[in-house]
């Protein structure tokens, strides 16, 4: 396994071939310390045995699917019960749990991989790469994908963001450009629902702390232990988290349609980096993403990517002080 450093003087990303994992990002606070924003681990050992997918590249189907199967062209695909009754995040072993192809760029990585025909279940050969770039104070992620049969891709990348470098993300001020989420039933599964995140706790068009209405008395809100959501978006501007405590803020745009808030309400209290103790609502994830078990909703944005057809999509995680 490697280790690649991409580095402007703003922002320095470490990125493994292992999962095409962001193992760390660097930024400067607003003291001028740096400051690494991601949990993760320090040790190869770290990623293999834990299962929290921290930083790491997550597919063929990031997510949910319920009932751990689908339908396509008339014939059913049995997945791997991993979640539950439910299919997460690409099975047993995702795209996480494979050290991939790379290819050195003059300002990034490319990881490259093929999935081969029904790996966890799913059809196709999937030829599939994630680029990490880096343009002054950005992250710059590139999904591109192409299979030869009919079959699902969502990609995404599962970091978990603590702009202090450390201690409880509850603190962190959030923005996210979505009018409405997807409900969730008692497994987390989308109901097929939209529901308007106006005078909900789910409201965050305009920036307010995490941990504000997280305690709230709301039936979402229980399922989950705290936020575990979709958010459809309204536009390539998806949100914005800040942490008073660093002044370090972050912006990202991106061309999918949905972003899952997980407030890391499962988080383990395992050692991360430098020793130091991971807890719930430690972290804050921002995975941009197709909509979860969107192959059961037609009114979902279609997760199929045809045989032949070209999967691209992008994501840019862009720092600032404020």
């Amino acid at each position: 396994v490697t280790l690649f450093e991409i580095s402007t003087p703003e922002l320095t990303a470490r990125v493994l071939d292992y999962g095409a994992t962001v193992q760390a990002l660097l930024v400067t606070d607003q003291d001028g310390k740096t400051v690494d924003v991601v949990l993760g681990h320090d040790t190869i050992e770290g990623y293999e045995t834990h299962d929290g997918y921290l930083g790491a590249c997550v597919g063929r189907v990031a997510n949910r699917i319920g009932g751990a199967e689908f339908t396509l062209n008339g014939k059913m695909y049995p997945l791997a019960k991993n979640d539950g009754q439910n299919h997460l995040h690409g099975g047993l072993r995702g795209f996480d749990k494979y050290v991939w192809d790379a290819e050195i760029l003059e300002d990034g990585v490319k990881f490259s991989r093929v999935s081969p025909d029904m790996e966890e279940g799913y059809p196709g050969n999937l030829a599939v790469s994630v680029t990490y770039r880096v343009e002054n104070g950005a992250l710059v992620i590139m999904y591109d994908a192409k299979s030869d049969r009919d079959t699902l891709c969502n990609l995404t990348n599962h970091s978990y963001f603590n702009l202090a470098g450390g201690g409880t993300a509850l603190a962190h001020e959030l923005r996210i450009n979505a009018e409405s989420f997807t409900e969730n039933d008692e497994n987390c599964l989308p109901t097929g629902r939209l529901i308007p995140v106006a005078g909900t706790p789910f409201d965050f068009r305009a920036a307010k702390p995490v941990g504000r209405d997280i305690g709230a008395d709301d039936g979402q809100l229980a399922i989950g232990h705290g936020y575990d959501h979709n958010f459809a978006l309204s536009g390539r501007d998806a949100a914005e988290l800040y942490s008073p405590e660093s002044g370090v803020a972050m912006n990202i745009t991106t061309d999918m349609p949905g972003v899952q808030l997980y407030t890391a309400n499962f988080l383990e209290r395992i050692p991360g980096k430098r020793g130091a103790l991971m807890e719930p609502h430690g972290a804050v994830c921002l995975e941009t993403q197709e909509f979860p078990d969107a192959v059961h909703h037609a009114d979902f944005p279609s997760p199929v990517l045809r045989a032949g057809a070209a999967y691209h999509r992008e994501t840019e995680l862009t720092f600032d002080v404020r």
